[in-house]
């Protein structure tokens, strides 16, 4: 077992058992580590907020404040993602590090693989210039070919098969990048404009958005963080 999947383990076995306590050794014990390990285990718990609290005596031990506990909350990256962006509109009030605390220990509270996967995914998306973003598009995360039908401004319609590379999310709209197989080049799709797609089976060879692609001329780019 993994430190990770341990924590949760502690957790959810003094959640089980609150309000009564559980030694380090009797946990040490159950999880097959040593009684150090077990107290580093508590001491970086309760550092991240967990209400554990050490109870004295000979029959004392590690309790968890059952009241002030949830079940764990397993955000998947596009999620973890999402909540990121619904930040954004805290940034001029008086709760943004509040805001940015919570990310944090949601983040923290992942598993392992899941939060690698949310960070790769906030890479490839970025904001530009100030201001709330308006709601994620749906697109959001699909790493497959898509196929869909675009309405230039024009008003021409097309379809198309493009492979996504990143997002740009700008104070009134959406756009995803992508390598478009009809003009054999990376375009810029505004999302409100894709009015249908598709998801393929077909997952695109690696294709990496370079900073000169989002070389706009108008204003900064800022890459979508999870560090809070």
């Amino acid at each position: 077992m993994n430190r990770t999947d341990r924590l949760y383990a502690i957790v959810e076995e003094l959640r089980a058992v609150a309000p009564r306590p559980r030694s380090a050794r009797w946990l040490a014990d159950r999880f097959e580590v040593s009684v150090r390990t077990v107290e580093r285990d508590i001491s970086a718990l309760q550092q991240s907020g967990t209400p554990i609290y050490a109870e004295p005596g000979r029959t004392g031990g590690y309790c968890l404040d059952k009241a002030h506990t949830m079940p764990p909350v397993n955000l998947t990256p596009g999620e973890a993602v999402a909540m990121a962006l619904a930040l954004r509109h805290l940034e001029a009030t008086p709760f943004r590090a509040e805001g940015r605390s919570a990310l944090r220990k949601l983040v923290a509270a992942m598993r392992e693989e899941d939060t690698h996967e949310a960070r790769e995914l906030a890479t490839r998306v970025h904001l530009l210039g100030e201001g709330p973003v308006p709601p994620k598009p749906h697109v959001l995360g699909i790493r497959r070919v898509l196929r869909i039908r675009y309405t230039d401004r024009q008003g021409t319609a097309t379809r198309r098969e493009i492979e996504p590379l990143g997002y740009v999310g700008k104070p009134s709209h959406w756009y995803l990048v992508a390598w478009c197989r009809l003009r054999r080049e990376i375009r810029a799709f505004r999302t409100d404009r894709i009015t249908s797609f598709s998801v393929l089976a077909e997952v695109p060879p690696p294709r990496k958005l370079r900073p000169e692609d989002l070389d706009i001329p108008y204003g900064d780019v800022e890459q979508l963080t999870l560090a809070g």
